[in-house]
């Protein structure tokens, strides 16, 4: 029998609605549904007595979503979806966005089309995209304790009220470098529209195999994003005295002691979007951010007399 999973957004009621319906959908085609929320990919943050909040890699994919499940299908908005892949993305699973959220940056179709992007599903009429994801690792005397899946970003910041932070980082073999900025973040192509476009890193295509660093609000002119190969890990030493705060893709995070290492290399595994129609990624900027939308006051010819 065929196995589908269903991941949805437990917070929000219409999600809700939705994934019972469908279960009942596909149920009664033959298929075998596992269900579950995306809670379990929401790592969970630190607290002040509480510093780390270990979960491994492997142990947060739901039961049933393993090698034999054909597909997922996410109801949710970008935050279900990047929980969703951090709990399947270690099992291969390729996975169908359903937007029930905002923006909807990284899902494929909205609600009302539902039943026709279940359909196109079911007859196997879809392409699937590979993305590349980052493990992040927090270690201590070179022993892990902490880590997580990211799709988008790692950013690594200082907690109010404290002072300029410095970091000494190391990519690859090349000679570590020192910033000093209010933070730092790691990002992934798919990442590159989301916080570091906010703090005016550039934009880059999802094909494109590079990972880049953002300076948050840097301490000079010359520190600026770069962009680099995703085959260089990434080790940050955070030269402070104070602890610092980290967060995974907004929804997973830790706090950040003088004598921590962040290690952030690109992951073994990756992140398959099930594409009902091929990727634009260009009409996706326009859509979702107004990239290239033809200029109001644009001047038309006129004939000289």
């Amino acid at each position: 029998m065929p196995k589908v999973g269903i991941i949805y957004n437990e917070t929000k009621p219409v999600a809700c609605n939705v994934a019972k319906d469908l279960e009942s959908k596909l149920l009664s085609q033959g298929w075998d549904v596992c269900l579950t929320t995306g809670m379990g990919g929401l790592l969970g943050y630190s607290t002040p007595d509480k510093p780390m909040c270990h979960t491994p890699i492997g142990q947060i994919v739901p039961d049933g979503f393993d090698a034999d499940m054909a597909f997922a299908i996410v109801l949710g908005g970008d935050g279900t979806v990047l929980s969703a892949f951090r709990q399947v993305a270690p099992s291969g699973i390729p996975v169908l966005a359903i937007n029930t959220g905002h923006m909807g940056f990284l899902t494929e179709s909205y609600l009302n089309d539902l039943s026709e992007a279940v359909d196109a599903l079911l007859k196997g009429e879809y392409s699937i995209e590979e993305r590349g994801m980052l493990t992040v690792e927090v270690l201590q005397a070179e022993t892990v304790v902490w880590e997580a899946l990211c799709l988008n970003e790692m950013a690594l910041h200082r907690e109010p009220m404290t002072c300029m932070c410095h970091f000494e980082i190391e990519i690859g073999s090349h000679a570590p470098v020192d910033i000093a900025a209010d933070g730092l973040i790691i990002a992934t192509p798919t990442g590159s529209t989301a916080y570091s476009l906010s703090a005016g890193g550039p934009v880059i295509a999802p094909g494109v195999s590079a990972m880049q660093l953002i300076p948050i609000c840097p301490h000079s002119l010359a520190s600026r994003a770069l962009v680099f190969a995703d085959t260089e890990p990434v080790s940050i030493y955070a030269a402070n005295p104070n602890r610092l705060v980290m967060v995974v893709d907004g929804n997973a995070g830790c706090y950040i002691t003088p004598n921590d290492v962040i290690r952030v290399m690109r992951s073994p595994y990756a992140a398959k979007f099930i594409r009902l129609r091929p990727p634009e990624f260009f009409q996706v900027l326009r859509e979702k951010l107004g990239w290239g939308l033809p200029h109001v006051a644009k001047p038309t010819s006129v004939e000289l007399p």
